[in-house]
């Protein structure tokens, strides 16, 4: 059985600098529509040392009790924060992701949403691949979005 183990902050920034010095990140896209919302339609990664897979994250706070139930735009945030919080625990930021999937429970909430959200996104260097699900319930029925990501160094 394998263990996990947690990462700490000490060291981090130096490994995590390096790592990144190492590596290439080249955005693919067929055409430019996609810019439009910010995202990429592929990104080629060379020379990356480590991936970390990120678990959904949704608006809860540290005990897992829902936040800002029915506004998209507050658990949107909330999520990216959580998000946000995850990665930094790997040393890492949303500059790091090269893929994020949003599932939502209300596309039209999330696409008037975007524009306000997606100025942090754009803010932190982050365009990576992405993918938008329209589902009909996550976990919890008060839950509007999910995010998923991927992040590499």
């Amino acid at each position: 059985m394998r263990r996990l183990r947690h990462v700490g902050v000490a060291n981090r920034e130096n490994a995590t600098e390096r790592m990144r010095a190492s590596m290439e990140r080249r955005a693919i896209n067929p055409g430019d529509w996609q810019d439009q919302f910010d995202f990429s339609q592929a990104i080629e990664i060379k020379g990356a040392e480590r991936t970390v897979f990120c678990a959904g994250q949704v608006s809860v706070d540290e005990e897992g009790r829902t936040l800002n139930p029915g506004d998209m735009v507050a658990q949107f945030h909330q999520a990216l924060d959580n998000l946000e919080r995850v990665l930094g625990l790997a040393g890492l930021g949303l500059a790091d992701v090269v893929r994020l999937n949003y599932y939502t429970t209300d596309i039209p909430g999330f696409l008037e949403a975007v524009p306000v959200v997606g100025e942090r996104l754009k803010a932190a260097g982050c365009k990576p691949a992405s993918t938008l699900l329209g589902v009909a319930r996550l976990a919890q029925p008060e839950w509007l979005i999910e995010i998923e990501a991927t992040a590499v160094a």
